[in-house]
């Protein structure tokens, strides 16, 4: 059987296990799952408050940024727990450190709603 190596034909197949590794993605894990919610209601509030183009672009940024670090970890977590399932101090501590760089991203993102929608909410 012979593969098509096209360019073309090679975007469609990673466009594809990308759209089903970001399903994988919310509907498995827990902790995507809440930052997922979190940016729907955030798209939500951005419609309802009728955000400026400016707020959107950084709003959707910060959205971004938090479930793709999500996601990174994610697969650090999968990727340590494989390699060894117990208990191990460093495993567990290369954990940490993906889960502190989610930290950092839903800071900077908390940080976004509240420049955006503190000014919205005190001049209603």
């Amino acid at each position: 059987m012979k593969t098509d190596h096209s360019f073309v034909t090679g975007r469609l197949k990673s466009f594809k296990y990308a759209i089903l590794g970001a399903y994988k993605l919310i509907t498995t894990e827990h902790s995507v799952m809440v930052q997922f919610s979190l940016g729907i209601l955030m798209t939500i509030a951005g419609f309802y408050f009728e955000i400026s183009k400016t707020d959107w672009l950084f709003q959707t940024m910060a959205v971004g940024l938090v479930l793709s670090i999500e996601g990174l970890n994610t697969a650090v977590e999968k990727i340590a727990d494989f390699i060894h399932p117990d208990f191990h101090d460093r495993i567990g501590f290369i954990k940490d450190i993906a889960a502190g760089a989610v930290f950092f991203a839903a800071v900077a993102a908390i940080a976004v709603g509240l420049i955006i929608y503190i000014p919205i909410i005190q001049n209603l």
